[in-house]
């Protein structure tokens, strides 16, 4: 990331600062937030996280007792139902049965050779799949001599992928921030997957040798090669859900202006007889959103923008239900101002360490909404800050899928990082409902002002990478 000049740095946090400050709450404000209660959501996460569910993992019988309690929730406070079957919007996707043992990857660059090991890497692709030192290209413009019959690393976003697709690579490459866990079933959408990867295999890696390889390669032939076998996958169809419910904007000139409060509801699953029950992450985000909307459904008078309250499927086998969202919008993207994600809201013992009254969010400095939530957590008694990692995890939750969109989007966190973080640990028993009511009051307060705000929120141009996000709408 570009740092600024100062003059500049500046100018930036003056204006991103400036246009929440006359903001004034009225009573009925305050009797919303109030409403914020630790023991509704101490309720509904102990359902949530429950052994009940079985980990929520998707697609599961889990994850749809837990979709039908959270639309129950919408539909109690009577949020308009913004999904294609009522408050669920359906994905008809496919997953994939990775064979049993795995394939086998070699990533080669001269005399230096790693062999992946079989749970750092998986392989996308509906048929068996043999490559035999295949050259790689890293390519951001795809001609024919770069890409057919190659393995194919892309720098240009979807369109050079499609682009790319049509010219027959070999595979396409890819680097995967999180460890892949083979074999897991993966899942895909079919039709996107021909629309945008024309059905060529994908490769995702894990391993930090190979990924320190293909970081240090540079643009066009890297030097590298690939080898790889793998036999057929197995096939199902499979369906999940998005719970998708609209609070109507009260403006008749700002309603049809949408933003998004969104939540992950799915996690691990089980093992035998472990389950993983998620509570922390991402039950507390998902009961949040419950909260927060049941919260501004009893404001006698609604913000002026409509706000569509959101859990997402499938976030762990990397944001499944945001991507589809973000294909099948029940509202029109360009019309979609902000998106604020919450994940992880419940644990205030970070491995950092206590985070009680306090509460972050990743890329600080990529647009004007930190500096709205700054001024809402002033308003509650909640401390927002920067952490000196947070960019670090801009790309790792359901935000990420929105910023693509060139939508501005951030999720909003207690802790980072967590004692039993994709463990069986993660337990409703050890959530801090109290602090966890006191932040999601200060994310209410936040999406109020930000529904009610004159102008919308925007990207920070100052900053490259924000820039590059702007660029995408």
């Amino acid at each position: 990331m570009r740092i600024f000049g100062c003059r500049a740095a500046v100018l930036w946090f003056i204006a991103a600062a400036a246009a929440p400050q006359d903001y004034t709450a009225g009573p009925e404000v305050d009797r919303a937030l109030a409403r914020i209660s630790p023991d509704s959501l101490r309720g509904n996460l102990s359902f949530l996280a429950s052994r009940l569910l079985e980990g929520r993992d998707t697609p599961s019988r889990g994850l749809d007792l837990a979709a039908e309690y959270i639309a129950a929730q919408f539909r109690k406070v009577r949020l308009e139902p913004a999904g294609d079957d009522g408050y669920f919007q359906t994905a008809h996707m496919e997953r994939v049965i990775l064979p049993a043992g795995g394939c086998d990857l070699r990533v080669s660059a001269r005399q230096r050779v790693r062999v992946v090991p079989k749970y750092e890497a998986v392989v996308l692709s509906r048929g068996a799949l043999e490559i035999s030192g295949a050259p790689v290209y890293k390519v951001r413009e795809p001609s024919a001599e770069q890409v057919t019959g190659k393995v194919v690393m892309i720098e240009g976003g979807q369109a050079a992928t499609r682009a790319a697709a049509a010219l027959k690579p070999a595979a396409f490459l890819e680097a995967a921030d999180e460890r892949v866990l083979w074999p897991a079933p993966r899942m895909i959408e079919p039709a996107e997957e021909e629309a945008c990867y024309g059905g060529v295999p994908r490769v995702v890696v894990h391993d930090e040798e190979a990924l320190d390889m293909l970081k240090k390669a540079k643009t066009g032939a890297t030097g590298l090669t690939v080898s790889l076998k793998l036999a057929a996958s197995t096939l199902q169809a499979a369906v999940a859900r998005n719970v998708v419910g609209l609070l109507r904007g009260s403006d008749p000139a700002l309603r049809n202006q949408y933003l998004l409060v969104t939540a992950h509801y799915d996690h691990l699953g089980a093992s035998g007889e472990q389950v993983f029950p998620g509570a922390n992450d991402d039950g507390s985000g998902t009961v949040s959103v419950i909260e927060i909307a049941q919260a501004l459904a009893g404001l006698p008078e609604h913000p002026r923008r409509s706000v569509i309250f959101m859990t997402l499927f499938g976030e762990e086998e990397g944001s499944l239900g945001a991507l589809y969202y973000t294909r099948h919008p029940a509202a029109p993207l360009k019309q979609t101002v902000a998106d604020l994600n919450l994940e992880q809201l419940g644990r205030t013992d970070s491995s950092a360490g206590p985070e009680v009254g306090n509460a972050s969010l990743t890329g600080f400095e990529y647009s004007t909404i930190p500096r709205t939530l700054k001024e809402a957590g002033e308003r509650t008694g909640v401390k927002v800050y920067e952490t000196a990692n947070g960019d670090d995890y801009f790309a790792r939750s359901d935000n990420h899928a929105f910023a693509e969109r060139g939508i501005p989007a951030h999720t909003i966190v207690v802790a980072f990082e967590f004692p039993d973080y994709h463990a069986a640990g993660d337990v409703w028993e050890k959530i801090d409902y109290d602090n966890m009511a006191r932040v999601d009051r200060m994310i209410a307060l936040a999406t109020i002002m930000l529904a009610d705000s004159e102008a919308p929120p925007r990207w920070n141009l100052e900053n490259d990478t924000a820039l590059r996000y702007s660029e995408s709408k």
